[in-house]
């Protein structure tokens, strides 16, 4: 018996028949852009988030039962993906705030400052996933300097309750620096 030739592109959709990857682009491509476009009022930033979209689902491809399917997932997507990029320009104006209060004259090189922006950009996704606490208790200790002992008090927790949240914290934080943020 014959092998059957190696697909070329993944296959994503399912309607009764395959629909690889690229048919899927073709046929949503341009609904996603015009819906992202109205929620963001800029056509680039609407292009680069559509093309987001697609490539998360050529590195994790997915099956779906109808058009409505693919489109509400596709919206799902969206939604999430403009909710990221609103959070990067906050972090990124607050980065700029910080950097024109800071020293004249000392301005970090531009890769550095986008280095600087990307990992801020993921300290911000992981204190998201964290229970509030355990992050209330990590950004307490590590940005404001508080003790362990002041910020179970605030938290109404035991010191020791506030060791485990910072363990919990500083884990996820050694996921990131090893590179398995997309894991967490």
């Amino acid at each position: 018996m014959p092998a059957s030739p190696p697909q070329t592109e993944p296959i994503a959709y399912h309607t009764g028949c395959r629909v690889s990857l690229g048919q899927l682009y073709r046929h949503h491509q341009p609904w996603l852009h015009r819906l992202l476009r109205r929620r963001l009022g800029c056509g680039d930033t609407a292009a680069d988030l559509a093309q987001d979209a697609f490539l998360r689902l050529f590195r994790k491809p997915r099956r779906f039962d109808s058009d409505d399917g693919a489109r509400a997932y596709l919206s799902r997507m969206a939604k999430g993906l403009c909710v990221d990029h609103w959070r990067r320009l906050d972090i990124e104006r607050a980065w700029q705030e910080a950097l024109a209060t800071g020293a004249e004259g000392h301005l970090p090189s531009a890769e550095h400052q986008q280095i600087v922006i990307e990992t801020l950009c993921e300290v911000d996704r992981m204190l998201e996933r964290l229970p509030e606490k355990v992050a209330t208790a990590f950004l307490g200790s590590q940005l404001q300097g508080k003790p362990y002992r002041q910020i179970a008090e605030e938290l109404g927790v035991s010191e020791r309750m506030v060791k485990k949240y910072m363990a919990q914290a500083m884990m996820q934080c050694a996921l990131i620096e090893a590179g398995f943020e997309d894991s967490l």
